[in-house]
This record gives C-alpha cells, structure tokens and sequence, in this order.
C-alpha cells in the first residue's frame, strides 16, 4: 500500500518587524501615551486569556490522556480484567514440544533424513489430559511429543490421539497425556464463539516463539469469515483455511494452537495463524464452534471424528454466482463433476439424502451459508451421528433434506 504524504504546513512570519518598533526612516514618529496605554492593557488582557485557554486546553489533553480519576479507573478496571484472565485461563495453557522427521536435500540432490525439534501451543480440554492443538504443530512424522505445564513441570508420555487431513480446512490435532506425574489438570471453558462480534476484546495466550511460555497479549476481534492461503516458513507447504476470526491481539510462532478468550475467561478461538511480509498485529484463530463436533467425538468416544456431508462445492459469491446464472448469491453450490471428479461422493450421506449436482445448500439447521459461515464450518459444530436439516434450492424452488452425518472416511 502506498503511503500518503504527511501534511505540510506553512507556517506564517510572525516575527516580522513590528510597526512600532524602533526604525531607522526619518518618517517614523513616537505614538501617542493614551494610545500606548491601551496597548498595555490589551497585551495583559491577552496573557490572561492565553493562560486560562491554554490552562484549560492542558486539563481537556490530559482527560483525553487517562489523567482524569475516572479514565484511570477504567485503565485499572482493563489491566485487572487482563490480569485475572491470564491467572484463570494461564494454568490450561501447554507448551507443545515436538520431534519430527524431516529430509534434507544437498546440492547434488540426494536426500538425507534429519530429526528437527518445533515448539507449538495446546490447552486442555479434561482433566484427563486431552489437549486440542493445531495439525501443523504435530504433523505427520511427528515421532514424540511432550509438553510443558505453566508452572515448568514436563510431562513426556503424550501421544497424538488424531489430526484431520492436511486437505482438510479445519487446522486440528488432539493430544493426550497418559502420564499426568501426580499433577491436577485444569481444562478451559469453551465459549460460543457465534456470538462473537467485532471490535470485541479477546485475549491470545501461547508460547511465543516457542520459548516464552504463556505469552499473554490483548487486542480485539478486527474481522470474521476469513479464508487464507497459509503455508510454512519454507514455503513447502499451504492450506487452506476457512472461516476464521481475524484478531490484532499479538500472535508469534509457536502460539499456534492456544486459545483466544474472550473477557468472560472463555475460549472462543483456537489461535492458527499469522499473515506475513510487512502486515502487521494480523492473526487468525478458528471459531471454537467450527471444532466442538470434533471436540465432542474425542472426549466421548476417545478418537476423532470427523462428520462429512460428501459433496464438493464451491461457496457462492456475487461473481460466482453470476458466473453459474444463479438465482441465488450465497450458499454452497454443488458444481457438476468434472475431469472424472464427482462432485457428490458416492455412498456418502449427502447421496442418500438426495442431494444433486447443481444444487445450492443454503442453510444448515436453519443457519445460512454466507461468507462468514461456510458449510464446512457449519458442520464442524456437529458430531458424527448427528441428524441434520439441509435447505436446498434447485432450479429456484427452496426444499429440505434430512441427513444423518457420518465420519469422513
């Protein structure tokens, strides 16, 4: 972006010479006594105004500034608010810490294996030690994990319960702790993160460059409905991210996979991503919502689940929709197959419950499909087993359909 020139102000001469000032020309003449008179009494009367006006001007900055009582109560109120948070939500807070397998290619192109050790973030979600994170922080390859409590005490007998694909939209891993050394864990609160509007204050908590352990920054929620393209350091990798808040709370590497809490100590987000280049206090953290179905079948059944529609589709915009000659804008449309790729899996709930090619699926559950819902989003609050209501608009005319979700093979 192009930066706007700063303002330039021209500065009028006021230090010229004044027109009773001491003259050289002959023409100049001493001005009257009653005349000089006045202009004592008027430059007094001036001081006295300047002062009060600029005693005033003074007092209006420093109310502006946080110096009035009332401005340095809420300063306090905010910084204690801030502070409780961290002490409530901080104990739930984990470092990850992860041994991986990677290749390492030389200049004459043979590969050779090396071990590399990364740092991430978790928190947990029972007292039996099962921690959610983010897929990219315990990906596949990963040969152990352990984590850090926020009082220091590692624990090294973790494993990796479940990661969804790396196709998949939704940046998730769940870890567990089989050996808690005597230690009472604290699990989070999970907050409704639908309820979640911007400009809301939030609060990151996360292992800041993998070596400052509960790093706690503040911000607010500066937009939602996000996809981004995100990939590694390398450039090796990308994905593709949907639905995601957008917050200007400070989030590093390895603060992927903490939690973003709102000012009730609840965590409405898990913290995923960060935008690179020049860009500056943008981060990205996943609804927790999008994560509960999933957060559901592990806690329950011990394993994840994913439940899937099976259907591929494209999430409608104006243009897009223009494009297919659509009556509707916004929704998931069902594009026809293409290059030997159904776009309707076949045996998947989505075909049992009849759904076609060239269908738009407008709501789930009565929750429209938009550009800040996307469908995957909308079924990522579900577990498998669920029943759920689609709306659907073929050739025009609105109908519904009952499907019973399934896990993602």
């Amino acid at each position: 972006m192009q930066e706007k020139p700063e303002k330039s102000f021209i500065i009028p001469n006021i230090m010229g010479t004044s027109p009773f000032s001491t003259s050289p020309h002959p023409e100049h003449r001493r001005p009257p006594l009653g005349l000089l008179a006045f202009l004592i009494l008027l430059c007094v009367s001036a001081g006295f105004l300047g002062g009060w006006f600029g005693a005033r001007s003074r007092s209006a900055q420093a109310s502006l500034l946080g110096n009035s009582p009332v401005n340095r109560q809420i300063i306090l109120n905010e910084s204690q608010l801030i502070s409780g948070i961290a002490k409530t939500v901080g104990p739930s807070v984990v470092s990850v810490n992860v041994t991986s397998q990677a290749i390492s290619s030389d200049f004459f192109g043979s590969s050779q294996p090396y071990q590399q050790e990364s740092a991430g973030t978790g928190f947990i979600l029972n007292t039996d030690g099962v921690i959610i994170t983010n897929r990219h922080v315990v990906p596949v390859g990963t040969s152990t994990v352990s984590v850090t409590l926020s009082d220091g005490t590692e624990l090294d007998n973790v494993e990796v319960i479940g990661r969804t694909s790396d196709s998949d939209s939704l940046d998730v891993a769940f870890l567990k702790i089989n050996d808690k050394k005597g230690k009472t864990l604290v699990p989070v609160k999970l907050g409704d993160s639908s309820k979640v509007q911007v400009g809301d204050k939030v609060i990151a908590i996360g292992n800041a460059l993998g070596q400052f352990q509960n790093t706690v920054t503040a911000g607010i929620i500066s937009g939602f409905g996000r996809s981004v393209q995100a990939g590694d350091a390398t450039g090796a990798s990308s994905e593709t991210l949907q639905n995601l808040f957008q917050t200007d709370a400070a989030i590093n590497e390895g603060n992927s996979g903490g939690p973003l809490v709102n000012i009730n100590g609840e965590v409405v987000g898990i913290n995923t991503a960060i935008a690179g280049g020049t860009a500056q206090n943008i981060g990205f953290s996943i609804p927790i919502n999008d994560v509960k179905g999933l957060v559901k079948s592990v806690l329950e059944k011990g394993k994840l689940l994913r439940p899937y529609l099976g259907v591929r589709y494209i999430n409608l915009t104006d243009d897009y929709a223009y494009q297919y000659n659509l009556n509707v804008k916004r929704g998931a449309y069902i594009a026809p197959s293409s290059r030997g790729v159904a776009s309707i899996i076949s045996g998947s709930p989505a075909e049992k419950a009849g759904v076609k090619e060239k269908d738009v699926i407008t709501k789930i559950d009565g929750q429209a499909i938009d550009e800040n819902h996307s469908l995957t989003s909308l079924l990522g609050s579900h577990a498998v087993g669920d029943k759920v209501t689609l709306t659907i608009n073929r050739d025009g005319k609105e109908q519904s359909a009952d499907v019973k979700l399934e896990a993602a093979p």
